[in-house]
């Protein structure tokens, strides 16, 4: 490394681990061996896709983990949602919503996606996910980092184990 050049800031391979380890018992125990999410985009900047592919690297390897995503709504537990809920997308994603299985996972990813961002304020934006449906998870970030996501991811799981065993 030149002299001067600081190393870049990264994730420690050995949280990551952690977490993937506890998602994947996660993820075996309530799903039967793998959670698949449908990432939709309804309107954002692309920052937060940005995340969501770093999960797929091989540093992070979401897959590894049991959780992969899904080309149809039809074949996932739950979605991915990321942006502002833009007012020519709301239909598309009421109908991307009706046709995932129930019961399903809604997860807002970024600041956008959670209350309309920087967008919030915006005529063609009617403001975060939950002005359509109600939201499962919120993680707030512009963009938040992948292990961010990886840990609300988990305790999303936890809470999902919650409910199921209230409701037995």
């Amino acid at each position: 490394m030149p002299e001067g050049l600081r190393t870049p800031l990264r994730e420690r391979a050995g949280d990551i681990e952690l977490l993937g380890d506890a998602l994947r018992e996660e993820v075996r125990h309530l799903f039967g061996g793998s959670l698949k999410l449908r990432h939709l985009d309804v309107g954002s900047c692309n920052a937060c896709e940005g995340e969501l592919t770093a999960l797929l690297n091989p540093f992070h390897d979401l897959q590894r983990f049991g959780i992969d995503l899904v080309a149809s709504p039809r074949h996932a537990d739950g979605l991915l949602v990321t942006g502002p809920m833009s007012r020519h997308l709301a239909e598309a994603f009421v109908l991307t919503d009706q046709a995932t299985p129930r019961p399903r996972l809604l997860i807002a990813v970024g600041d956008c996606a959670c209350d309309g961002g920087f967008c919030a304020s915006s005529f063609a934006v009617t403001g975060g996910v939950s002005a359509l449906l109600p939201v499962d998870v919120r993680i707030p970030g512009c963009p938040p980092p992948p292990a961010r996501i990886l840990e609300a991811l988990l305790s999303a799981l936890g809470r999902v184990a919650v409910q199921g065993a209230a409701s037995k």
